[in-house]
């Protein structure tokens, strides 16, 4: 069943029986007649129509998303107007049509009839903002659910995306290639390797690492590398001292290190130069990758499993004040440019 209907059960439901309720009572007391009846129908039918509209006033004024303190002395002045509304609709119509007990209507009764309906609207208050809290509290908690499953994902997904099996079967290949050409260059090659797994392993619980410990990894990822690739790939990186200070997400950079070789350098049969640079202003970290090759206009600049990864940890970590964005600087060159912000969201 949907909202709509359920509300508009409910709304002729209750004020049905409402009516009812009072035609038991005034039978009881033996002054039930076609009069009295043809009045209750009038108040069936005003009841709902005064209580619909009370409730796009609820809506329209947003007192959804008011606190108690702030709902409550509105609620009390608004039902008890909407009271003395529907009172005198109640008796200009039993007037029109004729069936006004002029003797029923005195200040006493009046009274009376305006603090009964009153009552009810509140009533009818309570029902309706408890419906509509406890449904938002619902949503909070699935949102909640999902918001925990999402991060719990991302993070799984960060793992797998940290031990590429591509990198490390050709960074083992590499060395292997190297032990009988050049041993101690092999050894060296083995130590970067094992220093790239072992950070892997140990930040798989850090949300963000120094910007220091995180290059560190990259110009080991980049040594191994330039191994594998020779006079293919030439490196260039300017580090400005203040980016220090910063700390980024763990394989963040390195993850956009290795985007701009397996996407552009690799696919270049002379290969090409990959060049880091950072610049702080303005208390953000700007870093500027650029690498050789360019980006097809017929392919998603976003593709590939870790860019998507990359900007869902920027989104968790820092909302709006990071941003990430691959683009063609030039005919020849790919600018993939990160910037992040001193502070987390969380």
């Amino acid at each position: 069943m949907s909202k709509k209907n359920l509300y508009w059960i409910c709304q002729i439901g209750g004020w049905l029986l409402f009516v009812l309720f009072n035609s038991v009572l005034i039978k009881l007391n033996g002054g039930f007649n076609v009069n009295v009846a043809k009045s209750l129908s009038i108040l069936l039918v005003l009841g709902i129509i005064v209580s619909h509209q009370y409730r796009n006033v609820i809506i329209r004024l947003g007192w959804l998303k008011m606190n108690l303190v702030q709902l409550l002395p509105r609620v009390l002045v608004v039902t008890l107007g909407f009271a003395v509304v529907m009172e005198i609709f109640q008796f200009s119509i039993e007037w029109l049509i004729g069936i006004a007990n002029w003797q029923f209507y005195n200040a006493s009764n009046i009274t009376y009839n305006v603090f009964q309906i009153a009552l009810l609207l509140f009533f009818w208050s309570i029902i309706y903002f408890l419906i509509h809290y406890i449904e938002n509290y619902k949503k909070a908690e699935i949102e909640n659910l999902k918001w925990e499953a999402s991060i719990n994902e991302i993070e799984l997904n960060k793992l797998k995306s940290q031990l590429n099996p591509h990198f490390m079967f050709n960074a083992m290949n590499s060395i292997r290639a190297l032990v009988d050409e050049n041993p101690l260059k092999s050894k060296d090659a083995i130590t970067q390797l094992s220093n790239i797994l072992r950070n892997t392993l140990q930040m798989g619980k850090n949300k963000v690492i120094s910007f220091d410990e995180e290059m560190k990894i990259v110009n080991d990822y980049l040594a191994l590398e330039t191994i594998r690739y020779e006079e293919r790939l030439r490196t260039s990186v300017n580090i400005q001292p203040e980016s220090s200070s910063f700390h980024v997400p763990p394989l963040m950079i390195q993850t956009l290190v290795e985007n701009g070789i397996k996407h552009g350098i690799s696919k270049l049969t002379a290969g090409g130069i990959l060049s880091i640079d950072t610049l702080v202003k303005d208390e953000k970290l700007f870093l500027f990758i650029r690498n050789s090759g360019q980006i097809r206009e017929n392919k998603d600049t976003d593709s590939g499993f870790g860019i998507k990864n990359t900007l869902q940890r920027l989104q968790l970590l820092y909302g709006k004040s990071a941003s990430l964005k691959i683009s063609n600087e030039n005919d020849n060159t790919v600018l993939t440019e990160l910037i992040i912000p001193k502070e987390m969201i969380g």
